[in-house]
């Protein structure tokens, strides 16, 4: 990797407010195939992921939303924000009075832009950067997946990691447009909103994202 990752964050995004959501400013990119090319320049690797943490996601705009008007779900709790990419659920967290809010994400470029995010936001957010879904559920309060549900794969380990947390006694809530692996036979809707996301890659700009909790074991 020749530049840091928060350099090459940088770089590649213009902070600015996100729509819906117009309190809390992140740094975004335009486009995603430019900016994604980029991203296997810059690792030298042509199988890199996609640059999800440069955009806003329906799952994560819902769960913002939600946090807004419900900010005793998390006010003087500690969140887990699973997948964080950008940071906004773990943002929007602090900013409804979570205690303290930790993002995780196995790629660098998102733990840099959960840093430069918060601080942009003049939130204090611990990134960590390691695959969660290996270990045990974390020593939290309430845990926060947001568009977690976009390939077979990783939606078939979210699900049980997050039932783990749920039967340990940690609140969970699920964020999603309605995705194909979305188990929404184990979820309980508990809101819905018409998010407009920042990339093209969704189907359409203007979406319905709804947040759930885990239906009880």
């Amino acid at each position: 990797m020749a530049a840091s990752p928060r350099s090459f964050v940088l770089r590649h995004t213009h902070l600015r407010p996100v729509e819906g959501l117009e309190e809390i400013k992140l740094h975004l990119a335009d486009d995603v195939l430019p900016l994604w090319h980029a991203v296997q320049i810059e690792t030298g690797n042509p199988d890199s992921a996609l640059p999800y943490w440069a955009f806003a996601w329906a799952g994560g705009l819902a769960i913002g939303r939600y946090l807004s008007e419900h900010p005793e779900v998390v006010a003087g709790r500690r969140v887990f924000d699973l997948a964080s990419g950008s940071g906004l659920c773990a943002i929007a967290a602090m900013r409804a009075g979570a205690a303290e809010a930790t993002g995780a994400d196995i790629d660098a470029f998102a733990v840099a832009a959960m840093e430069i995010n918060a601080r942009a936001n003049g939130r204090r957010v611990t990134a960590v950067r390691r695959d969660v879904l290996d270990e045990e559920p974390p020593d939290a309060d309430v845990v926060l997946a947001g568009d977690c549900w976009y390939e077979a794969g990783f939606a078939g380990r979210v699900l049980p990691w997050l039932q783990r947390a749920r039967d340990r006694g940690i609140d969970v809530l699920v964020g999603d447009p309605g995705r194909r692996y979305l188990p929404t036979d184990e979820l309980v809707e508990l809101a819905s909103y018409d998010v407009r996301t920042t990339t093209e890659l969704e189907d359409l700009a203007l979406k319905r994202g709804a947040v759930y909790a885990l239906r009880s074991a």
